[in-house]
This record gives C-alpha cells, sequence and structure tokens, in this order.
C-alpha cells in the first residue's frame, strides 16, 4: 500500500468514523449443554473489566444480549472466568455465535462480525502455534539422556524455530494487511507465553504504522491510545540503542557536533578534548530549559577555572529569541544553533524532551547522562577536584 494511498484511506476514514455515534449492537446464540446457565457480556479495558449485561441461556441453549458501542469494542463472553471468548464488535452489529459449553473457550463459530471473525482466527493460530511448540518441548524433555538424544535434538530444534517464524510471519502479515483494524491491536500485543518479554510481531515499522492508522480514526480507544505510546517508548529504546551502537562503534569518544555560535563560527565539540564538557540541550523559548541556566552558571563559575566547559546545543528557530535568551542568563560559554532546531546534533544524541545534558571526561567519553543540580557538582567535583 503505498504512502499515498495511505492517505486518502486515513481521510476518508476519519470522515466516516469521525461522525459515528453509538448504536445498539446484539449478540446472541445458542451454547449447547448450557442450559438454565448465565452468560455475561464484559467490556475490556487497558486494565480493567466492565460489565455490560448478564442473561440467563434458555432450555434451548439460546441467549440474546444487546449492548450500545461506537467503535470497534473489545468484550468477553463469559460462561465462567476460565471459559470465554473475545469478540471485537462494531455498533450496530448482529452477532451469531454457537458452541458447546464444554469446549466453548476452544471451539466456537461466530458470524455477523468481522472483527470479531478476526480475533478468532488470530487466536486460533496462537493456541495451535503454543501446541505444537508444547509438544516439541515435552518430545525434548522426554528424551533427555536417551542415547539417541543428541542425533535428534537438533532436528526438533528447527522445527522449532520453523514453528516460530511461521508465527511471526502469520502475525505480521495480519497487521501489515490490516492497520485500520482493531483486531491488529490484539495481534500486536500477542506473545508466545504470557511470560514472554517480546511480543510475536516484532517489525517495529508495522507497528507504527498500525499505532499511527487506528490512532487517526479511534483516537478514543483506550487500547489505541495504549499502542500509540507504547510505540512512541519502543521508537524511543531504538534510537538510545542505535545511539549506543553508534558511539561504541566510534570507540570511547562521542559523537561529532559542529554548529555556529552567535557569531556564525562553527565550533566543534571535539574541539574541546582536553577539557570535562557539559553538553547541554535546550531552547531560549523552553521555560523549564531556563530555569536550569542559573545552576549552569553556577556551576561554570565554579569549575571553570579547573577545565570546565559547557557546549550548550539550541533546538530554537528563532535566532532573536535565542540570543536574547544568552543575554539576558548571561550564558558565557560555548552556544551553538542552527536555528532549524538543530535536528541532526539532536537525532544522534536521542534527544525526546528538553533540557537534556551529557556529561563528557576530559578525553570525550561519555560518564553521565542528564545531571541536575547537586548531582551535576558532584560529578564535576568527583572529575576535576
Amino acid at each position: 500500500m503505498t504512502y499515498r494511498v495511505l492517505f486518502f484511506l486515513v481521510a476518508a476514514l476519519i470522515v466516516l468514523g469521525g461522525c459515528k455515534k453509538e448504536k445498539e449492537f446484539t449478540i446472541r446464540g445458542k451454547i449447547t449443554h448450557a442450559e438454565d446457565q448465565n452468560i455475561v457480556l464484559e467490556e475490556l479495558h487497558t486494565t480493567s473489566l466492565k460489565k455490560i449485561a448478564e442473561t440467563k441461556i434458555n432450555k434451548k441453549g439460546e441467549f440474546e444480549i444487546k449492548g450500545m458501542t461506537g467503535i470497534p469494542t473489545f468484550y468477553l463472553l463469559k460462561l465462567t472466568d476460565q471459559n470465554f471468548i473475545t469478540l471485537l464488535v462494531d455498533s450496530a452489529e448482529t452477532i451469531t455465535v454457537e458452541a458447546d459449553a464444554a469446549n466453548f473457550h476452544r471451539e466456537y463459530h461466530v458470524e455477523g462480525s468481522a472483527g470479531s471473525e478476526q480475533v478468532k482466527l488470530l487466536d486460533q493460530k496462537l493456541k495451535d502455534t503454543r501446541h505444537k511448540l508444547d509438544s516439541l518441548k515435552s518430545l525434548d524433555n522426554l528424551y533427555a539422556g536417551n542415547p539417541s538424544y543428541d542425533d535428534i535434538r537438533p532436528k526438533w530444534a528447527e522445527e522449532y524455530d520453523k514453528i516460530v517464524e511461521d508465527q511471526i510471519e502469520f502475525s505480521t502479515n495480519f497487521v501489515r494487511e490490516n492497520p485500520f483494524s482493531m483486531a491488529s491491536v490484539l495481534a500486536l500485543y500477542q506473545k508466545f507465553n504470557p511470560q514472554d518479554e517480546s511480543y510475536v510481531v516484532r517489525d517495529l515499522q508495522v507497528m507504527k504504522t498500525a499505532a499511527s492508522a487506528l490512532n487517526s480514526i479511534y483516537p478514543k480507544s483506550e487500547q489505541v491510545q495504549a499502542l500509540y505510546n507504547d510505540a512512541l517508548q519502543f521508537v524511543r529504546k531504538q534510537q538510545s540503542a542505535e545511539m549506543q551502537q553508534f558511539i561504541q562503534e566510534q570507540g570511547d569518544n562521542s559523537p561529532d557536533i559542529l554548529l555556529p555560535d552567535t557569531d556564525g563560527n562553527e565550533v566543534a565539540l571535539s574541539s574541546l578534548r582536553g577539557k570535562v564538557v557539559l553538553l547541554q540541550f535546550w531552547a531560549a523559548v523552553d521555560r523549564a530549559s531556563r530555569i536550569q541556566n542559573p545552576v549552569l552558571v553556577e556551576a561554570y563559575n565554579k569549575y571553570k577555572s579547573k577545565g570546565f566547559e559547557i557546549y550548550q546545543v539550541s533546538v530554537d528557530v528563532n535566532r532573536a529569541e535565542w540570543v536574547d535568551a544568552i543575554d539576558v542568563d548571561r550564558l558565557n560559554w560555548i552556544n551553538v544553533g542552527d536555528m532549524e532546531g538543530s535536528k541532526l546534533a539532536a537525532a544522534v544524541y536521542n534527544v525526546q524532551s528538553i533540557p537534556l545534558n551529557y556529561l563528557l571526561d576530559k578525553e570525550g567519553r561519555i560518564v553521565a547522562k542528564n545531571l541536575k543540580g547537586p548531582a551535576l557538582d558532584k560529578a564535576l567535583a568527583q572529575l576535576l577536584d
């Protein structure tokens, strides 16, 4: 899907989705061997469940539940806390569920809800994958110590990896092909085991695309908000990891910066080797940055004679405001900025918010990050006294 097509799809869906009001949906069905039992519908929130309705299944095994929603919403349809299915219900849908009480959570048929059918597909695929992996683990445990174990184990390991890769490919392709479906939220949070730290879908670009697409049309959905925020966190972690890798590839030294000062003269961060340097990112228009400046002035006056220097990078875009702030705050150290946000320097040093600083020793190695007040003074004392 090209970005141009994606743009027009988003625009169209915003128009259609933006004016959507809550409408009644109906869930009806037949569950054998559940006569006279109660069935409960609960709305799934990010950290809790909200009971929507409860009704008794009649002697024919039939039931009907109604509710209201304006956007696709996740619900649990429960016979018990351990015996339930997940539905993804949109407004005005009439959904039919058929199953047997004994294996309700494992086998059921659903019609009338595209989202619920997608949820079933995702759940069933992951259950099958987990079953295959568990079977291989059981074989591995059973044959451990067997004389033929060393010959058989590589084949099982290869099969195990193939099953894992197949699930990753399936879930990733699902999200890639359904970026506007709320079912993709479920796919993106799937894990091979609840204890796993990593998710099945490991393609950050796929996650970012789905998060942006869903946030554009369902910004009020709790699950979408959580996904969007998680995507931002993953991006930041990736950028931080890339920065660390970059620093390691450059040796012990910090990445260099070359930016003009207020007189237009380019000053390189690397030109300060031999001094302890505070690399400070800030903006004249940022209140938090301005509040921190007097603390830096105090530290600079205290330690500059001992070989301390500040290399302050502005992410401003207004030169007059930048120069005025330097004068008003009496910043008598190196101040640089290209008045275009100093984007390259900010990206290399993974600047997500300001003010932010790195403390560099005399060899240019980063020894501390985001020091403030007493912590900065203590670190400078250790390096310079």
